[in-house]
């Protein structure tokens, strides 16, 4: 890197919870952020699910050099043992943060692209002595570049939900019926949006804490419209085991164990059928607008109003296509990072401490951090970016020795029986003893032919 480029700003992009942090860390090494925020706020994903409680606490998501920044302004944390909703988060916390930052954070810039200056990913010569190029867009539609000694990509996955196809792909049909489909936590306290699921029967596709939580959310619903059909059709990929729920009174994030035992409980109190083993090939229109999901094994469900498709969500890579990056061809995360989270192989939610050697790609100085860096797989805590983001800018300020230093102790699940093992019950019973031993069968919901565990 050569003078003129030491004198330029990190781009972050994305001013959510982790992008924000990083701008916070950089100004700890005295390097100069510059955020960029495509929403015309702060934490414009996090307040798309603002109605959404977090099962971390104030404690585990503010960072602490943020939280220092914050201190003259006399901002007073929230009680730490509370948990915040998304809207909490955002306006208690992440607005603040960014104000505290003031012209270091720029609002409705959408990143479209990046690259090294005058070099396309194939060009060699002189490449790491080049600065960044960022192109950017208003959303009238003006064009603009900014130049960067390094980028740090926070921009989350929250734009790219994964579709309802088992195979990964749109089903057949899935977009002509975008009207009767979401693929967000709906919020059933917005009365527009209640009208919508009261009296309904609703698919709900997922199997993850979003999922549980839509699934508590209409069984909430179906309780308070006693008798008007409220009714959740609960679609799982893999078959119902001992871990389905989570880690129930076994997490160490009690909130997060709750979310699943309020699954569980809204299939035992029957506002729920699970059917098992299920994966979505077509979804079709009946002759009164209705949907009918019809599996790759041919089975067709009965007609429901709504579905809500919760399958995770996934890495938006198309703007970083002319850097080299190194990802991992099953998860899209960093290749040093992937083995340490992929769901294939670690089925108890151990996390490894992990930091910018992780987080390195083939092209210098640039990080995909925070949810991006996870790529598809699950389970992704704010404290874990906030450790990401302190390596990160230990490396950009070339102290090697603090950016190695990483510590980070995560909550486990309680869960056992990784994704990468649902159509497989004998490889959980193969592992033998130890957290992953063969799960134990729930037969509630509907029945399913289908194998699995």
């Amino acid at each position: 890197m050569n003078a003129t480029t030491e004198t330029l700003p990190v781009v972050v992009i994305g001013a959510g919870p982790i992008g924000l942090a990083a701008a916070a860390r950089l100004i700890e090494r005295d390097i100069e952020p510059l955020v960029l925020e495509a929403g015309p706020a702060a934490a414009s994903a996090v307040r798309d699910w603002s109605h959404v409680r977090l099962f971390s606490t104030w404690s585990e998501v503010v960072d602490p050099e943020a939280e220092k920044l914050l201190a003259p302004t006399g901002w007073v944390k929230p009680d730490g043992a509370t948990y915040p909703s998304g809207g909490d988060w955002a306006e208690l916390y992440l607005q603040p943060l960014a104000d505290v930052l003031g012209d270091r954070v720029r609002y409705n810039a959408t990143v479209t692209g990046v690259s090294r200056t005058g070099r396309d990913r194939i060009v060699d010569a002189d490449r790491e002595s080049q600065p960044f190029v960022v192109h950017l867009t208003s959303p009238e539609g003006r064009e603009e570049r900014i130049f960067a000694r390094a980028v740090i990509d926070a921009s989350g996955t929250w734009s790219t939900p994964s579709p309802a196809g088992g195979s990964g792909l749109h089903a057949l049909g899935e977009k002509s019926a975008a009207d009767r489909i979401t693929y967000r936590v709906p919020d059933l306290k917005d009365p527009a949006v209640r009208t919508r699921y009261a009296g309904k029967r609703t698919a709900v596709i997922g199997s993850g804490a979003s999922a549980f939580t839509a699934l508590a959310y209409l069984a909430d619903l179906a309780k308070a419209e006693d008798g008007t059909g409220t009714h959740a059709t609960w679609i799982l990929r893999r078959g119902i085991s001992g871990s389905t729920f989570g880690g129930g009174t076994a997490d160490q994030l009690p909130a997060r164990g709750a979310l699943g035992l309020a699954a569980k409980a809204a299939v035992d109190g029957g506002y729920a059928d699970a059917v098992t083993g299920f994966r979505t090939d077509a979804i079709e229109k009946t002759g009164d607008g209705r949907l009918v999901l019809v599996g790759e094994d041919g089975r067709r469900l009965d007609p429901v109003d709504e579905v809500i498709v919760l399958t995770g969500f996934r890495p938006d890579l198309t703007f970083l296509d002319e850097l080299r990056l190194g990802l991992d061809e099953r998860l899209q995360a960093p290749v040093e990072l992937a083995p340490l989270i992929d769901p294939n192989q670690h089925s108890c939610g151990t996390v490894y401490p992990h930091g910018a050697g992780e987080l390195s790609h083939p092209e210098e100085d640039v990080y995909l951090v925070g949810m991006k860096s996870y790529g598809r797989a699950p389970t992704f805590l704010a404290m874990t970016g906030y450790e990401q983001v302190r390596s990160v800018a230990a490396a950009l300020a070339g102290d090697r020795e603090a950016a190695e230093r990483v510590e980070l102790t995560l909550p486990e699940t309680g869960v056992c029986g990784g994704a990468g093992l649902f159509d497989q019950p004998e490889a959980a019973e193969e592992a033998g003893g130890g957290c992953c031993a063969a799960p134990a069968t729930l037969t509630i919901g509907a029945p399913t032919s289908s194998g699995g565990c």
